[in-house]
């Protein structure tokens, strides 16, 4: 139905209610098997689920919104008849390549988490000539969010 970010927007302002309760706080947890979940008094019901492999382009963000009004991988969409679907991770703006959109939340979730291993190879192209000690440096590599990103092959 819509993102993370514009479903707090609505339960802030009111208009989200569970089991014919007005909901303020977004953190509130909901079982969708047993609860009823009902926006500007229309019931909330699963979509279909839906699962994309995008090859997104250079120069297009990966958001839905973007206050800078700059193109976004939904232009790729456009014309589609499909539920409202989330990306699967980022790829920023210069960077082009596989990107999955899903409506399936826990199976974004899963292959998201860290704990998950899923192996992720990216093909990276440097503005300079590497010598030895940024060789050395890239192939060590480096932590990022409890993450060990390497060079494994260097041409």
């Amino acid at each position: 139905m819509c993102s993370r970010t514009q479903a707090e927007v609505l339960i802030a302002e009111g208009r989200v209610r569970i089991g014919g309760k007005v909901v303020r706080n977004a953190a509130l947890r909901v079982d969708l098997d047993r609860d009823r979940i009902v926006v500007d008094d229309r019931p909330v019901v699963a979509e279909r689920k839906v699962y994309l492999m995008l090859n997104k382009p250079r120069g297009l963000v990966t958001t839905r919104d973007d206050p800078q009004q700059r193109d976004t991988v939904y232009a790729c969409l456009e014309g589609l008849d499909l539920p409202f679907v989330s990306p699967v991770g980022r790829l920023d703006k210069a960077s082009e390549g596989l990107l999955l959109m899903t409506n399936d939340t826990r199976f974004a979730n899963r292959l998201m988490d860290p704990a998950s291993h899923l192996p992720k190879t990216y093909h990276v192209q440097v503005g300079t000539v590497p010598d030895a000690a940024m060789l050395k440096t890239l192939r060590a590599g480096v932590s990022v969010d409890g993450e060990i990103l390497s060079a494994s092959s260097i041409e």
